[in-house]
């Protein structure tokens, strides 16, 4: 059978050659229309605008804004998929990703030669409202966010007769084979509990037990494997998840991604989280594009010295609202939150954070929490560097051990925490604005999309 196209052509080739070829590929295509790229060498016409009709057999729509021209013809054509005729020079590599997200963002296909992008799976399956929130890369603050995001709309969420008001559904690469709920409300789950399911041999610092440990919400926990250019997992298990959520029967489902990788199932809204630390090109370039443009507000991390200038806060800012014009984005900062009182302890903190960071965080933690800080380790990646950071003269005296949920959290620190009789206490990572007029724009961003979730939803029941 063959699919609804439209083809992106361009002058380099001579028009009888692209003639030729969509007759060759109309066995498979029915095309529709075309977006003209530009290139002049191949054309003889005095006017191609005009005469591009007959010159090609189809309607041709010319735009300088090829973004802006390939979404007219997606509307007006209404393709399953964009069929790429065209080619270097007049198509470069950076702007034919921004066209393939494009595509992608409105659930069209893009092919060309030795290639072919299909739109991430958009099943709708929550049968409550939703939001998802995305990554541009692993160690962006994404679960951070999540959390942050969850405990915010469980107070202002109304749940339905005794079920949870929120429920994240969370994926990652160390969950479980078939998804699990974690009633984390009420602080139920503490750290003996995850050294138990480390003992099990469980990861027991994945994402969802995060979660459920410092936000304090019911979480499902789910796996993934693999991750496309678009965010889709080769392999996950978050469908039965969802399914299992929905058992629930929650006011609101927030499905967390994991890595870059994005959960395989329709949302309402969605929230991107990037790290302003990250090279361009993985904020706002390739098919990071993509997940700007299917999100409706973004959350920028990192966003300060010597992780990323003001400048290039601003400028990377400035990327994100030339693909998507007048999208939210709220630049923040982490700092660490321990849960119990530490005040007066003399502690050593483990963290997933960039080494630069040691002394604003460690001068965070004695500032805000009264505490006398030996440590700070940002070697919860790396257990051999971890272990050699436990056994540092530095230690000596240390009360209490704060580490976040992350990593070798537990079946690292916490078991050494318990071999040496140390308390632990889990540190959550506080997303604070940069600016001072934005201080709780986080808070009501995340209460904007949850209402845009339950309005998209009501309109497509």
């Amino acid at each position: 059978m063959r699919r609804p196209a439209v083809a992106l052509i361009d002058g380099e080739h001579y028009p009888p050659v692209v003639i030729d070829a969509l007759r060759q590929l109309s066995d498979r295509f029915e095309f529709r229309g075309a977006l003209f790229l530009g290139g002049g060498e191949k054309i003889t016409v005095a006017d191609l605008e005009s005469e591009a009709k007959s010159l090609y057999g189809l309607p041709v729509v010319f735009d300088g804004d090829w973004p802006r021209g390939l979404a007219r013809v997606i509307r007006d054509f209404k393709p399953e998929i964009v069929v790429d005729l065209s080619d270097e020079p007049v198509l470069g590599y950076e702007q034919r990703f921004r066209l393939i997200s494009e595509c992608l963002a409105r659930e069209v296909s893009y092919v060309g030669s030795d290639f072919h992008f299909s739109p991430a799976t958009s099943d709708r399956l929550c049968t409550s409202p939703s939001l998802a929130i995305i990554g541009t890369g692993k160690r962006v603050g994404k679960t951070a966010v999540s959390g942050f995001v969850a405990r915010a709309l469980q107070e202002v969420v109304v749940g339905r007769d005794g079920a949870p008001a929120v429920v994240v559904v969370a994926m990652g690469r160390g969950g479980p084979a078939e998804p699990e709920i974690v009633r984390g409300a009420g602080g139920r789950v503490t750290v003996a509990d995850l050294l138990d399911q480390s003992r099990q041999g469980r990861h027991a610092a994945s994402d969802h037990f995060e979660d459920a440990v410092l936000s304090r919400v019911t979480t499902v926990g789910c796996r993934r494997c693999g991750g496309g250019m678009a965010g889709q997992p080769f392999v996950s298990n978050v469908a039965a998840g969802v399914e299992l959520a929905n058992s629930l029967d929650p006011a609101l489902i927030v499905l967390e991604g994991s890595g870059a990788a994005v959960p395989p199932v329709g949302a309402d809204a969605r929230l991107l989280v990037a790290g302003a630390h990250q090279p361009p090109a993985h904020v706002t370039g390739y098919l990071t594009a993509y997940r700007v443009l299917v999100s409706d507000g973004v959350v920028l991390t990192m966003a300060e010295e010597p992780l990323a200038s003001a400048d290039r806060v601003r400028s990377v800012v400035e990327s994100i609202r030339e693909i998507k014009p007048g999208i939210e984005v709220v630049p923040v900062v982490f700092r660490p939150q321990p849960l119990e009182s530490v005040e007066g302890k003399k502690v050593a903190f483990f963290s997933t954070a960039p080494a630069v960071q040691k002394a604003v965080l460690g001068r965070h933690l004695e500032e805000e929490y009264g505490c006398k800080v030996r440590l700070v380790s940002t070697s919860l990646a790396d257990r051999t560097a971890l272990r050699r950071d436990l056994e540092r003269p530095e230690m000596s005296g240390v009360e209490v051990f704060l580490t976040e949920i992350k990593a070798a959290a537990i079946d690292v620190v916490a078991e050494a925490a318990e071999a040496r009789g140390v308390p632990v206490v889990p540190v959550d990572n506080a997303p604070v604005e940069t600016q001072a007029h934005q201080q709780g724009r986080l808070t009501a961003l995340a209460e904007e999309l949850a209402e845009m979730a339950g309005q998209r939803f009501k309109d497509r029941a």
